[in-house]
């Protein structure tokens, strides 16, 4: 090969390297409920030229990578929420954190596309896959004003629910002991109560529950039938709530607040209490004396509690427990006391200059 066909090759490997590292640039953070502080799922993010976009995820994360050098305006985009636009210079290999707090919009909208779960299926194989959030259970009508993801489960093609010994749960022909069921990551070995019409989740506090009938990965492991993957709010970061609903089967007192308020970044300690419990043997001695004048005897008692820490650069730590106790006396046949207790933590880390999302969760129960 002649020094001239060298040099070229040369040139253009040059060439090449200096444009593929001229695009190595990237932009990322966390966005968050401005009311709540909660993080925001399916938030668009995008440049006003078109070249850059993505959505975010669980977490409220988002990343936008290999960006060219240059000067964009971000536009984080939600329905129901005011449009932001931000302005941002990228050059060489950085990295740029953009931390944003949404407001809720109160202009009524003639008409709404949603984008996020289009994105998702373009970035996974989303076969067999149903994902549930509090609104979804809430539109379907309750039994006893009280919306629950037990009573949504049933209307999931492929289900089938029992009440008999502790709400036994089949999917697609499994036994129920096929079925793993994990909250924040733990393990919950009986989900539903015995009368077969509440699950021991409370509905206020879950942020999204996916329910796997099929083709989900190795990293769950330990069932062959399905897996629901409940994951909780981490609790208000700006003001204290709280909750009680009373209705002919229980009551409930939902609890959040924070121990230290939200900063500008989203850094904040929040609690979250939740207490669920069944005083049906004693209100069905008068709605349904004629059933049994004893009453019915199903009574559940359910506490759930969860303290998270969440850093300005958006990494989190949480750690929760739970204790769920079922006592049913059939008359003159048998009684069932069972209880199932837990405790873990989880961890989001998000490193200053990386896209990287490092994340995992220990637990026992």
């Amino acid at each position: 090969m002649s020094f001239f066909k060298q040099s070229i090759l040369l040139l253009s490997l040059l060439l090449v390297s200096c444009a593929f590292y001229a695009q190595n640039a990237a932009v990322k953070g966390f966005l968050y409920d401005k009311e709540t502080g909660e993080p925001l799922i399916g938030v668009n993010i995008y440049t006003l030229n078109g070249q850059y976009s993505t959505t975010s995820n669980i977490d409220g994360y988002y990343s936008l990578t290999k960006m060219a050098d240059g000067d964009y305006q971000v536009v984080f985009s939600m329905v129901g929420f005011l449009e932001v636009i931000e302005s941002v210079s990228v050059a060489g290999r950085d990295v740029k954190m953009i931390n944003k707090k949404l407001a809720e919009d109160s202009i009524n909208l003639k008409g709404a596309d949603v984008f996020g779960e289009l994105n998702d299926q373009k970035n996974e194989v989303r076969i067999g896959i149903e994902t549930v959030t509090p609104k979804e259970i809430s539109r379907l009508p309750s039994i006893g004003g009280a919306p629950d993801i037990a009573q949504y489960l049933q209307v999931i093609p492929g289900v089938t629910f029992t009440g008999d010994q502790g709400g036994q749960l089949y999917i697609r022909g499994g036994s129920p002991i096929q079925n793993k069921v994990l909250l924040d990551g733990m393990v919950v070995y009986n989900p539903f109560h015995s009368i077969g019409l509440f699950s021991v989740f409370e509905t206020d506090i879950i942020r999204t529950a996916d329910v796997y009938t099929g083709g989900f990965n190795a990293n769950f492991g330990g069932r062959v039938s399905s897996v629901m993957d409940v994951k909780t709010i981490d609790g208000n970061k700006n003001k204290h709530k709280g909750r009680i609903a009373i209705n002919p089967f229980g009551a409930k007192a939902v609890l959040q607040g924070p121990i230290k308020k939200s900063s500008e970044n989203g850094g904040a300690i929040t609690y979250l209490l939740t207490a669920k419990r069944s005083y049906l043997q004693e209100s069905s001695k008068v709605l349904y004396d004629y059933i049994d004048e004893e009453g019915l005897p199903f009574n559940f008692l359910d506490l759930y509690g969860k303290l998270t820490f969440s850093g300005s650069s958006g990494s989190k730590f949480s750690a929760y427990g739970f204790s769920f106790n079922d006592d049913v006396r059939y008359k003159a046949i048998s009684d069932f006391n069972w209880q199932n207790n837990g405790a873990g933590a989880n961890f989001v880390v998000s490193p200053q200059t990386s896209t990287v999302l490092i994340n995992g969760f220990f637990s026992f129960s």
